[in-house]
């Protein structure tokens, strides 16, 4: 596929990785549909991406809505006339122990609030947006690619029930999708970022954010244009399908 004026949607796009994909596909002549829940960030992303050289529409959804979500794909389609691709990267984190045990007394448990809200937007959603993609690429006849964004953290992460257990089921419909909507000449895939240096990690403690970078081989973090030009590279292999990509610095071998 060829990025050059192919409408790509993508969630969480109005920070972050998101954003840095955003800027990065834009610059290369895609034409970028940015999905969030923020308009404040998400006009500034837009703006970053027209100044990058590409055009860039704005679309507030809650993904873990099925209404906004069905809205928001037709509405993209609508303003752009078709969809080409969709970047799945919409997450959030409440991170806690399943059990926090002192003088063995169990102190506290992680919520199933906690749980849920994970379950919602980074899995539950990526099922909605990827439905309503694939949807609206079959009825448009366009042929597209769907990229599940999921994290090292798919293979179990203390403290992340929640996020490991989406994220391991984010990399799962990988494989299905790409098998159920290959005769329509849609593709998907996947990639497992491991530490990436977005504004999360930069609010870290200085001595937390050394140790977790000594235990990376490659002994820095990735950066978000790293993973941009992972997606990137996934839009324009037309071979490529129902895999994962790992960029992790070989953190998880």
């Amino acid at each position: 596929m060829k990025l050059q004026d192919s409408v790509i949607a993508i969630t969480g796009g109005g920070q972050g990785l998101g954003r840095a994909m955003g800027e990065y596909l834009a610059a290369r002549g895609a034409r970028v549909a940015l999905i969030d829940l923020m308009p404040e960030t998400l006009d500034e992303a837009a703006e970053a991406c027209r100044k990058a050289g590409g055009e860039a529409r704005t679309y507030v959804c809650n993904v873990a809505k099925e209404e906004d979500v069905e809205k928001t794909f037709e509405s993209i389609v609508a303003d752009f006339g078709h969809l080409n691709g969709l970047i799945n990267n919409a997450g959030i984190l409440r991170d806690g122990l399943l059990v926090k045990v002192k003088d063995g007394q169990v102190e506290k448990r992680m919520e199933l609030s906690q749980w849920q809200a994970v379950i919602d937007v980074n899995l539950t959603g990526v099922f909605l947006c990827g439905r309503e993609a694939a949807t609206q690429m079959i009825r448009t006849g366009d042929e597209g690619v769907i990229i599940n964004i999921a994290s090292i953290a798919r293979a179990g992460n203390m403290g992340q029930s929640n996020y490991s257990a989406a994220k391991a089921g984010v990399s799962a419909l990988v494989p299905v999708w790409a098998k159920e909507l290959a005769r329509y000449g849609i593709r998907c895939m996947g990639i497992a970022p491991g530490f990436i240096e977005t504004a999360m990690t930069a609010s870290m403690k200085p001595e937390a954010l050394e140790k977790m970078t000594a235990g990376i081989p490659l002994k820095r973090m990735g950066k978000p244009e790293e993973i941009a030009s992972a997606a990137a590279f996934i839009f324009e292999n037309d071979y490529m399908s129902g895999r994962m990509l790992e960029v992790d610095g070989a953190l998880r071998l």
